[in-house]
């Protein structure tokens, strides 16, 4: 996921200009802009914050999105020096994926964390059924891409037709292209008053199509409505934008394999 891209796709949905998002922040808008275009680095973790509440997005998200070092954590090692020689012993010992998973039963089970509210938005694997995942579709222009997964959109939506949500979807896409990096893009159409609602399309061959890396666009992400809390949708989509994730979302051989796939991605964070 390319952080400056969907940090751009953020903030004008939220209606938000460059420049007052910087001026809020504390930061120029030429700097916000050089992060936005991938040319500076993320922000750091408390301007990560404070965008964040601008942005009304739940506190780490941007955070994890931007993969920096939270402030609860660095807070954490100052308070206790100790814990950096976990940490160290952890990275020199290469941990993977399962070997962590383990660590991590053993802190539940030993010191269960305290409870803490959980966001009541939606996760994506709620949002997507089987028969709005689109599976190597072939086409040729980006709008054709929208076109068939808004007919399927359309079946979730009483009272819109495919016409309507394909044009909103065309419409906000000119406004600004939501490319987010690594072949993802998430054309949407955030009208407030429609329960959210999504569609999973891959590629059959890359969309040769203006992106922020470049890479050729190989999946979509087409959501719908929104709620209470559109832009958080938009953020966690960006979570499924890394070449792992969209090379295993590619080459599903069903549509329940690609929910699966979903539902996993969405379960290391929540």
């Amino acid at each position: 996921m390319h952080f400056g891209a969907t940090l751009r796709l953020l903030r004008v949905d939220a209606g938000v200009s460059l420049r007052a998002l910087a001026q809020k922040i504390g930061v120029s808008s030429a700097y916000l802009s050089r992060v936005e275009n991938g040319h500076d680095q993320a922000p750091t973790p408390d301007r990560l914050l404070a965008i964040a509440r601008e942005l009304e997005l739940p506190p780490t998200l941007l955070i994890d999105l931007a993969q920096r070092v939270s402030p609860f954590v660095a807070r954490y090692l100052e308070d206790v020096p100790a814990a950096n020689s976990l940490f160290l012993e952890i990275a020199r010992r290469k941990l993977n994926a399962a070997q962590l998973a383990r660590v991590h039963a053993f802190l539940e089970a030993e010191f269960p964390a305290r409870s803490v509210a959980r966001s009541t938005t939606p996760r994506l694997h709620q949002l997507l059924a089987p028969e709005r995942v689109i599976l190597k579709l072939s086409c040729s222009y980006l709008g054709d891409a929208i076109d068939v997964a808004a007919v399927r959109l359309a079946g979730a939506a009483p009272g819109l037709n495919a016409a309507v949500i394909a044009g909103e979807i065309r419409e906000r896409e000119r406004e600004s292209p939501t490319g987010i990096g690594h072949g993802v893009a998430v054309p949407h159409a955030l009208t407030p008053d429609i329960q959210p609602v999504a569609a999973l399309v891959t590629l059959a061959r890359p969309l040769q199509v203006a992106t922020p890396d470049d890479i050729p666009l190989q999946m979509l992400l087409v959501i719908l409505g929104g709620g209470k809390a559109p832009l958080e949708l938009l953020a966690r989509a960006a979570r499924l934008a890394t070449p792992e994730t969209v090379a295993e979302l590619c080459q599903a051989s069903s549509p329940e394999a690609a929910l699966g796939r979903v539902r996993s991605v969405e379960s290391e964070f929540d």
